[in-house]
């Protein structure tokens, strides 16, 4: 279940982009974090441990649409494992729009109970921020 709210959850949100030569050169633009397909083969991100401590670094992705299908292959499954796969990055719409879409959503597995109360947010927001 995604929660969206109108502000920011957590300051500190650490955003990556995984994506082709255009889209990372956007997010150097904007300074974001980025890695391309030859810096994942030549990382060798594929063994288990190298994912896992990709995973924990940022707490979320974005990826372009020629990417996003070979993320699988090339990182195996621990981002998904991780609930951290990349959200799809287009060309029509800009990075910046995407990551600050991003940024204040959280995510919630539900399993057993299907109603939850939980307070959102850290101590530094006012009560009209909450939803």
């Amino acid at each position: 279940m995604l929660l969206r709210l109108k502000s920011t959850p957590h300051p500190k949100f650490s955003l990556c982009s995984l994506g082709d030569r255009q889209h990372c050169d956007e997010a150097r633009a904007i300074g974001i974090p980025d890695m391309n397909i030859e810096m994942m083969m030549m990382k060798k991100l594929n063994e288990n441990k190298l994912v896992k401590k990709l995973a924990k670094k940022y707490d979320a992705f974005l990826a372009s649409e020629s990417l996003i299908k070979q993320i699988p292959r090339i990182l195996g499954s621990g981002l998904n494992k991780a609930g951290k796969f990349p959200s799809l990055l287009t060309y029509n719409k800009p990075m910046v729009a995407k990551g600050d879409e991003a940024t204040p959503t959280i995510k919630f597995h539900m399993k057993k109970v299907l109603c939850l109360a939980v307070a959102v947010g850290h101590v530094k927001m006012t009560d009209d921020e909450f939803v």
